[in-house]
């Protein structure tokens, strides 16, 4: 009894030097990142609008005025798995200290920036077929693997283990795939796009690389 006593005052000294450290619950930032991604993809899908003025009459006219949204629906779904991929791996998380070091809090805090601002990415590569476009687009896919990367590094220091190599693999994709649209967009911006369908192929490259 007095032993559960003692480390119950520990565990409360404890907290209290984490508190005045800077440190934070990190429940509220899972709260808090729940609820930018999931505004964040609401957003998504609002940017998907039909032409002013579109006022078909037949099937025809209807399906050629959703063809000319392809570059849209392109944007939607890569942004939308994107995004859906961080917060995977953000809810598969165990075994994390339940306080956030201040360096944490903020590599999150950061990503959520990036969060926020992928809906007028993905607007504008959706809806201009220039490259500066595809780059603003690229460069806020990259500031979400780079704070990815800064988040799983200060998580794994926190807590004293290993990052998983496989998240690596994963980030270094998308960061790939981002850089080699933004190479393809002075070329052809029309199929910069389809160059993150290289994230595919993150799950075959993590095996092949396990292996080594």
């Amino acid at each position: 009894m007095r032993e559960s006593r003692a480390a119950e005052r520990g565990r409360g000294l404890s907290d209290s030097k984490e508190e005045a450290a800077g440190f934070i619950p990190r429940s509220r930032l899972e709260a808090l990142t729940d609820a930018v991604f999931a505004f964040a993809m609401t957003l998504l899908v609002i940017n998907i609008e039909l032409p002013e003025g579109f006022h078909p009459k037949t099937n025809q006219e209807f399906l050629r005025g959703l063809s000319d949204l392809s570059d849209t629906f392109t944007a939607y779904l890569i942004t939308f798995f994107v995004l859906i991929g961080f917060w995977s791996a953000r809810a598969e998380e165990t075994g994390q200290p339940e306080m956030a070091s201040p360096p944490y809090a903020r590599a999150t805090l950061l990503q959520l920036l990036a969060v926020t601002f992928l809906p007028f990415s993905m607007l504008a590569v959706s809806r201009y077929d220039v490259a500066a476009a595809v780059w603003i687009y690229g460069a806020n896919m990259i500031a979400l693997a780079v704070t990815a990367l800064a988040m799983s590094r200060t998580a794994a220091s926190d807590s004293g283990r290993s990052s998983a190599p496989d998240g690596r693999v994963k980030l270094g994709m998308l960061i790939l795939s981002a850089v080699l649209s933004m190479v393809t967009s002075l070329f052809s911006p029309d199929y910069a796009m389809l160059l993150y369908l290289l994230i595919l192929a993150s799950p075959l490259v993590a095996r092949v690389v396990d292996r080594r």
